[in-house]
């Protein structure tokens, strides 16, 4: 008797006992679909949904740390508690002189201003930054160029002006070289610029006048005061290793106590990254389960449904050994039922969360920073296909192996 797995007949016997309880065959077909639908759709949701969160801090450096200044906490030196202090320029050169791992830095003052072109006028954030901000926070550079060690050191009158600011200001028009009124004082545009995620230090670069850091303190009588300081620590060192050397310095100028760490503010952006990473594998385990689960709930009714059709075909397979049909031949037929179960269902499960998956993909495609990564490689999709065959085929080995027990006499006269 031939029942090869690669016999033409023997499949398409598989397919007509299949279809003789169609109801059957299609839910328990259904629990496997969704199964697979399910896990994949989870593991490319929750990867999908860590790039649109990563993508508020793009072009922001992982590495990224900054310090402003605070109120004290503690009375000392005839410095109340309550009282405020100032990050100033010194401070910035001796915290870059001898913080420990410090790679990029960059000064950041912020003023509100009018800004007028023409018949236009906009309120606005000015932003004071040095050179090297733009290593810290990438900016998108539309048109001409960002500030640079010249424009700072010279204290040169130009600006950087925010892609929305030059819309609303100058039109189609290119700003680029054309001069803009900050609370009455001009400034040479040699830039527009943009910023790539969400988050931002003190005010987003669209929507601000980028200056060079020392033109803005000079510019707007602001003295020697800083309001802020961006840096990145090198490789193998975190922005936290600064905090302990940029505390002292700061205690030294200031007259604050050494333990108030009230009075000096830091931000650690790699931080906010270790707790991305550490929420977003928390939910790629909880997907996982909740996946398996469904996945499991599929298997066990391939499994079902196995035992069912082995009791049904009782009466057959007693004919079938009783004519000559060897175990193996049907062990082979009801693993082969459960097999083409499993292939064609897990496929189109995996082929619908694709799909899906693609679409919600589509759908929050950014056009700065491109798709969110709703995506599912097909080694994962192969991976998810060939678990589910490896599981499906389990669930039919024991109702296979009942199968091939079965006593032809006794078999014949079941009824």
């Amino acid at each position: 008797m031939k029942t090869s797995i690669l016999d033409i007949e023997n499949w398409r016997e598989i397919v007509a006992t299949l279809s003789r309880n169609k109801t059957r065959t299609f839910l328990t077909a259904f629990g496997i679909f969704w199964g697979t639908a399910m896990l994949a759709m989870l593991w490319g949701g929750v990867h999908g949904f860590e790039g649109i969160m990563r993508r508020n801090f793009a072009g922001f450096a992982t590495n990224t740390g900054a310090v402003f200044s605070g109120v004290r906490g503690m009375n000392y030196k005839g410095f109340n508690k309550g009282s405020w202090w100032t990050l100033t320029e010194q401070d910035v050169a001796d915290i870059r002189r001898l913080a420990p791992y410090m790679q990029y830095s960059s000064e950041v003052n912020r003023k509100y201003v009018s800004a007028s072109y023409n018949d236009k006028s906009k309120s606005a954030n000015a932003l004071g930054v040095d050179a090297d901000f733009s290593r810290i926070q990438v900016p998108v550079i539309y048109e001409g160029r960002f500030i640079n060690d010249t424009d700072v050191r010279s204290s040169a009158k130009v600006t950087v002006i925010g892609k929305n600011l030059s819309n609303e200001l100058f039109g189609g028009e290119s700003p680029i070289g054309r001069y803009v009124s900050l609370n009455g004082i001009y400034f040479k545009v040699v830039g527009v610029a943009g910023q790539k995620g969400e988050a931002s230090i003190m005010s987003r670069v669209d929507d601000s006048f980028v200056l060079p850091s020392a033109t803005m303190r000079v510019a707007f009588n602001r003295g020697t005061m800083v309001e802020g300081l961006i840096y990145t620590a090198p490789d193998g060192h975190k922005p936290s290793d600064n905090e302990k050397a940029i505390r002292r310095i700061i205690s030294a100028a200031h007259y604050i106590h050494p333990d108030d760490e009230r009075a000096v503010n830091f931000m650690d952006v790699s931080e906010m990254f270790e707790m991305i990473d550490t929420m977003f594998l928390g939910l790629s385990i909880l997907a996982l389960f909740i996946g398996a689960s469904s996945l499991m709930a599929g298997v066990i009714g391939v499994g079902n449904i196995m035992w069912i059709i082995v009791k049904e075909r009782t009466h057959e397979f007693g004919i079938r050994r009783a004519i000559g049909a060897k175990p193996a031949d049907i062990t082979v037929q009801v693993l082969s039922e459960s097999v083409l179960l499993t292939i064609v269902a897990g496929i189109a499960g995996v082929c619908f969360a694709s799909l899906v998956l693609g679409l919600v993909d589509k759908g929050t495609m950014s056009p700065t920073l491109g798709a969110a990564g709703f995506q599912l490689p097909f080694s994962t999709a192969a991976t998810i296909v060939a678990v589910f065959f490896v599981l499906g085929s389990l669930a039919g080995t024991l109702p296979a192996v009942e199968a091939m027990r079965i006593r032809p006499i006794e078999a014949i006269r079941d009824k």
